[in-house]
């Protein structure tokens, strides 16, 4: 199965499988940019443009294969945990549900694309389950399945973005000293025009938050420095080909202003959460990479940082340009979580 993660400014692919010892293997991954204005809020504004665009994404990735998971942006989704009686059967869950639904939801249930899973028994009412129940516009589903139709792909799931990049983190988690237990993490994915957080322990979300803030204001910034058009300063941003003082003039004010955000979204946690403090903070997204972001964050907070790349500790398949996707990683993280559903259907 195929993870597709389709943002405001590049459509993303991965695909997993797994070799004879069990072990995970990236076997593809590709991006292809979308021009502004395509998505805007997480609604498709130019169906076609962006078809086209995921068309060639498929081809340029040399898949063969055509079930696809795909993702809707957390504002499309209302998302409600609730308590339910143990000892229901599939049936009687689902009409329980969509009266619960009811209560939450401010659209009519005929609207709207409505999923529940059982997370386990209940730590506040013993013999009781806790369910969580998810539901968009069906509109919103319709789009982005028509998307991923419209270029020959069979859509299989539809997940929340954030709860696929928090599947692809929790891997890498595990990776820390004792196996993550108990440690703090901070995740920011920073989007073209927006940074997100999660605050996450033991795969529980203490906090998240959104900010106006992404990787499209450095690329306003080397537009204004140069008098290059937008698509000029994107891809000579992608790959470096910029003036000699482009790094103190431009890249390093910027990085400064993107350090000073992450430290006033980590204030807001603190204010508002008990927490004091965060084990770990990961960076994740297009301009996560950016020369000397992780050392200055680290220096700026006190507090551990490291770049993500969701592939870590996976095998590398023939498919895959080692360099090109080295440098890319941090911008799959959406993409590989929805992959990884494929592993635990």
């Amino acid at each position: 199965m195929l993870g597709l993660d389709i943002s405001s400014s590049s459509v993303k692919l991965v695909e997993l499988g797994r070799d004879k010892a069990g072990n995970l293997v990236l076997e593809r991954c590709a991006i292809e940019p979308l021009e502004r204005g395509w998505i805007t809020d997480g609604n498709v504004e130019k169906f076609e443009e962006v078809a086209d665009a995921v068309r060639r994404l498929v081809k340029k990735s040399g898949t063969k294969t055509r079930n696809v998971a795909m993702a809707l942006p957390p504002s499309a989704v209302i998302t409600k945990r609730i308590v339910l009686p143990g000892g229901l059967t599939d049936q009687e869950l689902e009409v329980q549900v969509e009266a619960e639904a009811n209560q939450y939801i401010p659209f009519p249930l005929d609207e709207v694309s409505l999923d529940f899973c059982v997370v386990g028994p209940s730590l506040a009412s013993v013999g009781d389950l806790d369910v969580l129940i998810a539901a968009s516009r069906r509109e919103k589903v319709q789009d982005i399945q028509g998307l991923a139709e419209a270029a020959g792909l069979k859509p299989v799931v539809v997940d929340v973005e954030s709860y696929a990049s928090r599947l692809a983190t929790s891997r890498l988690i595990e990776s820390l000293p004792n196996k993550g237990a108990g440690t703090i993490v901070a995740l920011f994915e920073v989007g073209a025009l927006t940074t997100s957080m999660q605050v996450i322990r033991d795969e529980e979300v203490l906090y998240d938050r959104d900010q106006a803030f992404g990787g499209a204001q450095l690329t306003q910034l080397i537009v204004r420095q140069y008098g290059f058009s937008p698509e000029e300063a994107e891809s000579k941003k992608r790959s470096g080909e910029l003036p000699d003082d482009y790094e103190a003039g431009v890249l390093r004010p910027f990085v400064e202003s993107m350090v000073q955000e992450i430290g006033r979204a980590l204030q807001f946690f603190f204010t508002s959460t008990p927490h004091n403090k965060v084990d770990h903070i990961m960076l994740a997204g297009g301009s996560a990479a950016l020369p000397g972001l992780t050392s200055a964050v680290t220096k700026h907070t006190s507090f551990t940082c490291s770049l993500v790349n969701p592939f870590d500790g996976m095998e590398i398949g023939d498919g895959v340009r080692l360099k090109k996707m080295t440098r890319e990683a941090p911008s799959y993280l959406t993409s590989c979580g929805l992959a990884l559903r494929r592993f635990m259907q």
